[in-house]
């Protein structure tokens, strides 16, 4: 088994400042989308005032998101993949059973801006975009994945399970320490001891189970294989994330 941190949403250089916790659950802003390869604005998402405030005025709620990972009704999410970020994941060897916990940049009211996981997916399906049917791809289209409206690369992949948004920011789902800054994380026990990709620098890792996060990245692999504790650690995060 593989657990795959997967960076997504608005941070300090996309989309210009960190997705908003309101009312004590966290609102993960897609990135913006330009072109031809979005049809889906942050108004439509209900995203439209938090949007304007996290960007500083810089988008509007009429602009087009990357609406990617997209999690849709009855516990169904979809994530678009491409370039060296999909190479990454294929020479990893995640595959189908595979889990994603989605993290990205938040910040309540009043508070520091934070990494914290917002959302997971269970991989049931892979679907690299070249190889699907015209009817598969209208199907993929017809929800707004930004991968089936337009070829990003030629390895575009679709990866598509089980998945699910927090239904509250709990202090179970935050990585960045409580002192911060964002990029210190407390991590299980077990991850020193699995390693995670771009990770390999000894220095990274610090005392008491902290890791000083890469800046660059969007997906960080951990091989966690048959290991007990890593796998309890899996299922106890996805059932606090569905509360």
């Amino acid at each position: 088994m593989r657990i795959v941190f997967s960076r997504k949403g608005f941070d300090s250089s996309a989309g210009g400042g960190p997705s908003p916790i309101v009312n004590g659950r966290p609102f993960s802003l897609p990135i913006p989308a330009y072109g031809s390869l979005s049809r889906t604005s942050y108004a439509d998402l209900g995203l439209g005032d938090h949007a304007v405030r996290a960007s500083r005025g810089r988008l509007g709620a009429e602009d087009l998101c990357h609406h990617d990972p997209m999690f849709l009704p009855g516990e169904r999410a979809m994530l678009g993949q491409c370039s060296a970020a999909q190479s990454h994941l294929e020479n990893e060897g995640v595959g189908v059973g595979d889990l994603f916990v989605f993290f990205g940049l938040f910040q309540a009211a009043g508070e520091h801006p934070h990494h914290r996981l917002f959302g997971w997916m269970r991989v049931a399906e892979i679907l690299p975009v070249a190889e699907a049917s015209p009817a598969r791809l209208a199907q993929l289209a017809s929800t707004g994945m930004p991968h089936a409206l337009g070829m990003h690369a030629r390895n575009d992949t679709v990866w598509m399970g089980p998945g699910g948004t927090a239904k509250r920011a709990s202090a179970a789902l935050r990585l960045t320490v409580p002192e911060g800054p964002p990029s210190v994380w407390r991590v299980p026990a077990w991850l020193p001891e699995t390693g995670l990709s771009y990770h390999r620098d000894a220095a990274r890792w610090l005392p008491g189970d902290r890791l000083r996060s890469a800046p660059r990245g969007q997906e960080f692999v951990a091989d966690v294989g048959e290991r007990a504790d890593a796998r309890a650690w899996a299922e106890r995060i996805v059932g606090e994330m569905r509360g």
